[in-house]
């Protein structure tokens, strides 16, 4: 069996006209059957869709929410995809702000989980903000990484995952 049609029935709720709101833990339960079924693409393109949405709080913010969530590996994964997606004149006006330049200098564009540990959230929404507006293809490129942490995905809250159900659902749709 596909996953289309493992999980259709689940997805109909989240398509223009579906359900009503649901509670929080039975958006987590469809989406963990969702990421358990669909491909990593599928949960990216969500995800880039949740980034993206007006129902959603913006990109940084979303960013800063699970760079708070995540472990040093995955923030410093995450970190080094944003810094290689901005140019050094934006990281010059941003790090300093937060006392990271240098920290940034000596890593020479590769953050270690310990070097990522310094950094704010704050740090993470500056500079999320400044790469979507350099390379908006950032969220794609982010979206694929945080696919594959879907734990983390569920701490952005029930907007996102709704939005990000929504979007798979239309993706479904289109298939059948």
């Amino acid at each position: 069996m596909n996953w289309l049609t493992q999980v259709g029935e689940l997805l109909k709720k989240y398509q223009p006209g579906g359900s009503p709101a649901l509670p929080i833990e039975e958006i987590h339960a469809h989406f963990d059957e969702v990421a358990e079924a669909a491909p990593g693409s599928a949960i990216a393109e969500g995800l880039a869709a949740a980034f993206r949405s007006d129902e959603t709080p913006a990109f940084g913010q979303m960013l800063a929410t699970l760079f708070t969530n995540s472990d040093g590996d995955q923030k410093a994964g995450m970190l080094n995809q944003l810094i290689s997606a901005v140019s050094p004149q934006v990281l010059t006006q941003v790090l300093p702000g937060f006392g990271l330049a240098g920290l940034v200098k000596r890593a020479g564009g590769k953050l270690t989980p310990e070097q990522a540990e310094e950094f704010a959230p704050e740090a993470v929404q500056q500079l999320a903000e400044n790469a979507e507006k350099a390379n908006p293809a950032i969220i794609d490129t982010l979206s694929s990484f945080y696919a594959q942490h879907g734990t983390l995905v569920k701490s952005l809250g029930g907007p996102a995952l709704t939005v990000l159900l929504g979007k798979v659902s239309e993706r479904q749709k289109k298939a059948a």
